[in-house]
Formats: structure tokens, C-alpha cells, sequence
């Protein structure tokens, strides 16, 4: 037997061993195999199952009155006939326009608030700062905040759509009054005082302007 071919009978013979060594070590495998898929099933869900439940409350209602009361379905119609009307909304305006038309009454600058006043009252503001004018007395005002504000009644006429919404404040605001030679006859610039006031509201739904009216400041 030549070289060659011992060489090569010998080659085989390592081949066959490492062949069967990896066997051994790896297992046998046999054409293309898919990794394992687990088992996607959901698994079942214990306790009671819960649907969601479409045309619950009106929660921006029912946060400020309770929905069967008078006021509440008052609410629902001013909704009804002006879809983009929202309670919270209005009750942020409420905010800035109580503190914007206070402040105009105590500096006595009835321009700029004229826009959301009713006749009346707007006259009787009038009539206020001119008293005050005529006695030679000016104020000192710093407002300092709302700290409550409540929602209290809501009306709504369906003949006419004209709604009411009344609402009681507390502010909080220095004042302070002075007479001709500036003086301080009454209150403090330093000292906060809390003043109550309790408004109506009023608008058209449905209308082209937008404003709300102070109809009422005592309620």
C-alpha cells in the first residue's frame, strides 16, 4: 500500500470520528426546523369584565351641580343648543372678568369694562364713582386673587335660549380710600380683605356674540 493512500484512509478515519463526536455533543437535527412558537392564546382573565359604557355623565356638569337637579338640566340644554359652551370654561372666564371688573369699579375706569356690563348696572357704577368724584375721594385697590368660586345656580329660558348663570366669589384684594389730600380715610394698603359678592351672568346660546353680561351683583 502506498503513501498516498494510507494518508488518505487516515484523513477519513479523523473525519468520521469528529462526526460522530459532534453527534454525540449536538444531537441530531433533521432538515429545516422552525424555532418553537409559543403559545399565543390569551390567557383567560379572571373577575367580572367591564364595557364601556357610552353617554355617562357629563362630568363638566355634574364637577359643579348634580345632573337631575334644575340647574343641571339647565346646563345641558345651554349645551344642547351651543355644543362648544363648556361650565369649566365659563367659570375661568368668570374668574378673570370678576377680578377685571372689580378693579375697574375701584379705580373708577368703567371704559374698559363697559362691554360686559347690562345697562343697569353699567349706570350704576356710574352712579358710584361719581359720588365717590364729588367727595373728592379716590381709591387705592390691589387685587390679590380669587379664592373661591362656585357655581350656584344656572337657568336657561328655552323659549328665548337667554341663560343664567349665577355665581358667588370671594376675593381677596387691598383698598384703600382717600380723600383730598390723600389721606387714608378707610381700609388699608397693606391689610388683604375678603369681599363676597354673588353675580348673574347672562347670554343668548346659540348668538353670535360671545360675551356674557353682568346682569345682577347681588344675586
Amino acid at each position: 500500500m502506498n503513501s498516498p493512500l494510507i494518508q488518505l484512509l487516515v484523513l477519513a478515519g479523523i473525519a468520521v470520528f469528529l462526526i460522530l463526536r459532534l453527534k454525540n455533543v449536538l444531537g441530531t437535527r433533521e432538515g429545516f426546523e422552525k424555532p418553537p412558537v409559543s403559545d399565543q392564546t390569551p390567557a383567560a382573565r379572571s373577575g367580572p369584565s367591564f364595557e364601556v359604557i357610552e353617554g355617562g355623565p357629563d362630568l363638566d356638569i355634574t364637577d359643579h351641580v348634580p345632573e337631575d337637579s334644575t340647574s343641571g338640566k339647565a346646563l345641558a340644554e345651554m349645551k344642547r343648543v351651543e355644543p362648544s359652551f363648556g361650565v369649566n370654561d365659563f367659570l375661568q372666564g368668570a374668574r378673570g372678568a370678576y377680578e377685571m371688573i372689580v378693579m375697574g369699579y375701584e379705580r373708577g375706569d368703567l371704559a374698559e369694562i363697559q362691554p360686559f356690563l347690562a345697562e343697569d348696572v353699567y349706570e350704576s357704577f356710574v352712579d358710584g364713582v361719581a359720588a365717590r368724584e364729588d367727595q373728592g375721594l379716590t381709591i387705592e385697590a390691589n387685587f390679590i386673587g380669587v379664592r373661591e368660586l362656585e357655581l350656584i345656580d344656572a337657568r336657561m329660558d328655552e323659549g328665548t335660549n337667554e341663560a343664567e348663570l349665577t355665581i358667588r366669589f370671594v376675593g381677596e384684594l387691598t383698598s384703600a380710600v382717600r380723600n383730598r389730600e390723600g389721606e387714608i380715610v378707610e381700609g388699608s394698603v397693606n391689610e388683604i380683605k375678603r369681599q363676597k359678592d354673588t353675580w348673574v351672568f347672562a347670554r343668548v346660546m346659540g348668538s353670535d356674540d360671545p360675551n356674557w353680561l353682568l346682569v345682577s351683583t347681588d344675586g
